[in-house]
């Protein structure tokens, strides 16, 4: 697995949000970004972190910031977390793992003994040229946006 880091260009990306609209990372030239992955849409931790940004969306805002959310939950299932929580930003249907592997947050993990492949729990903040500004590692999922700002 290998994680962009602070100073990496992002590589240009493309893939399809909850309503089936394409986005694209040059959708954000010029605007701060911040991309947070989690595992899986309506678990209790991504509910957690998702909604921590939602109730936080207006000041990530006022500070130029735009979000996308990011799993490899179908369109389907983004669009029902989306509409559940009213949630005001792109929800991305990343299935085939093309944004997932070029942030680098999929790979090995381990939970109670069990190993597995999944998505890591990371949030990319990215500048208006696509390099990364920040990255952290370890989501505090009901204090997400506090990590940010």
């Amino acid at each position: 697995m290998d994680t962009l880091k602070v100073g990496d260009k992002v590589p240009a990306f493309s893939a399809k949000d909850e309503n089936g609209n394409t986005i694209k990372l040059s959708d954000y030239k010029g605007k701060k970004l911040i991309v947070f992955f989690y595992p899986k849409a309506s678990t209790p931790g991504c509910t957690a972190e998702a909604c921590n940004l939602r109730d936080n969306y207006t000041e990530l805002k006022s500070q130029g910031y735009e979000l996308l959310g990011v799993s490899a939950d179908s369109q389907k299932r983004q669009l029902n977390f989306k509409n559940k929580y009213q949630f005001p930003f792109p929800l991305l249907a990343d299935e085939d793992h093309t944004v997932l592997n070029i942030f680098g947050v999929w790979g090995p993990k381990q939970f109670m003994g069990k190993k597995y492949d999944g998505i890591h729990r990371k949030t990319f903040v990215i500048d208006g040229d696509g390099v990364v500004e920040k990255v952290i590692d370890k989501v505090k999922t009901k204090d997400h946006a506090a990590q940010l700002l």
